[in-house]
């Protein structure tokens, strides 16, 4: 049986209990997106932008999915140690797919500011909800779209500056509130929108955890609107486990001299697929995107981004790297697009890899398609081993193997974390990174690597 007919059939049989569970500007698209899905199907390595992550086989195994809303208790201050020391954040906690409402900060938003449940505010949500994120594009989207119940809305109106960045934690847990009740694997579908009004401004930080020693696969899909004049840092750290499969789309829209810093960060995981679509559709509007990915073991990340300038006078920059150790695998695809018209575009898109051993395998695909005569764009791409000569620099100070290939990728990585904005946690990967690459990086409850 194909990957995706266990899907379609599970929404033909659950669409009552579905829709039952869900609000009705989710239900509203469910249906289309139901019937794009079962058009498309997922797609195979054939397709350009899945070249490298066999999505069919990673959507293959028979995953529980919590149609039904049990509750899954957690107490999330037990299962996130990770915190950021002086990182002074409002901290919300998502469940799987739902957002956490038995524990809020005690600090107040600005007035006006929403951050909470994409059901309990329907007519906000239904003017923004898979607008950005089409279902007939993309098999995932159409997923997610067909099977959450449920996310997070993010929302700050027009002028409001957000001084306190906004912390949220992806808590995937497998238990269920009935002691009976086992799940060994596990399928959650995450949604997150994300509206900043014109001049608006916000920080965040998506971190992933794991509750559970349990088979994980996690589908994202996030929305962000960002308005005319408006700012949007937004910061994703996976810190989960090698059980873990992460499937995330990122869809961005940019107005009018918007600012967008887009940062993912990988540092523990199983395989991982990121997808970032960003338009650029207003003058005057710039994004800087980077990537930072650890990966050792047999670890899969692959990052895949689309920039597309609609518009004249804008600018996008991008640096991603990577450091893969052992037999881990990493990719890489960015393309930027300059449509007819958007003259006087800005591009840089960087990607330089290292791998430590000869077993890791690394792909990289930037590419350029430009329909302007009045552009600088540009584009480049390295995979490279460690420096003979300064392991031997080193070793003959008396530094030993070990620290000396520590230190050296410590400081190929650390290009991308100074250029974050968020100082306290910026402090806290290069603390991280460098005990990731120790084999020291103190985890979650129910990560491998605290046992």
């Amino acid at each position: 049986m194909a990957s995706e007919q266990q899907y379609i059939e599970l929404y033909e049989q659950a669409r009552q209990m579905i829709f039952g569970h869900a609000p009705e500007a989710m239900n509203a698209v469910r249906d289309q997106a139901y019937r794009d899905f079962k058009a498309q199907g997922f797609p195979s390595r054939k397709v350009e932008r899945y070249k490298y992550t066999d999505l069919q086989k990673l959507f293959e195994p028979d995953y529980g999915v919590n149609l039904n809303r049990f509750e899954i208790p957690v107490d999330p201050y037990e299962a996130f140690r990770c915190d950021v020391p002086n990182l002074s954040t409002s901290l919300y906690f998502v469940v799987n797919d739902s957002f956490y409402s038995k524990a809020l900060p005690k600090s107040h938003l600005p007035e006006g500011v929403i951050v909470g449940s994409l059901r309990d505010h329907g007519d906000l949500v239904g003017r923004y909800y898979a607008k950005l994120a089409k279902t007939d594009g993309d098999a995932v989207t159409a997923l997610n779209t067909m099977l959450a119940q449920d996310g997070l809305l993010v929302y700050v109106p027009r002028g409001v500056k957000v001084d306190r960045a906004i912390q949220v934690i992806n808590i995937l847990k497998a238990t269920p509130s009935n002691a009976q009740r086992t799940v060994p694997d596990m399928m959650v579908n995450r949604r997150v929108l994300i509206v900043l009004e014109e001049g608006a401004e916000v920080k965040m930080l998506f971190c992933d955890h794991t509750a559970d020693d349990r088979n994980f696969l996690a589908t994202q899909v996030i929305e962000a609107y960002v308005g005319d004049n408006a700012q949007l840092d937004l910061y994703c750290l996976e810190e989960t486990h090698n059980k873990n499969i992460r499937v995330s789309n990122v869809y961005i829209d940019q107005q009018a001299n918007s600012r967008v810093c887009h940062n993912v960060i990988t540092l523990h995981n199983g395989i991982t697929r990121n997808r970032l679509d960003l338009s650029l559709s207003g003058q005057g509007a710039e994004c800087y995107c980077s990537g930072c990915v650890v990966a050792d073991k047999r670890q899969h990340v692959d990052n895949n981004t689309l920039i597309t300038h609609h518009v004249p006078h804008c600018t996008s920059r991008e640096l991603y790297k990577y450091v893969l150790d052992e037999q881990a695998t990493g990719a890489f695809a960015g393309r930027v697009l300059v449509e007819h018209g958007a003259q006087q575009t800005v591009s840089q898109m960087t990607n330089q890899n290292l791998c430590a051993t000869r077993e890791a395998r690394m792909f990289t695909q930037p590419m350029l398609e430009i329909y302007a005569d009045d552009v600088k764009c540009a584009h480049g791409s390295t995979v490279g081993q460690l420096n003979d000569a300064a392991m031997f620099y080193m070793r003959q100070r008396g530094i030993s193997e070990h620290e000396a290939k520590v230190l050296l990728q410590n400081a190929f990585i650390n290009e991308v974390i100074d250029q974050m904005k968020l100082e306290p946690l910026r402090d806290r990967l290069h603390y991280l990174v460098e005990k990731r690459f120790r084999g020291e990086l103190s985890k979650c409850k129910g990560c491998k690597l605290c046992k």
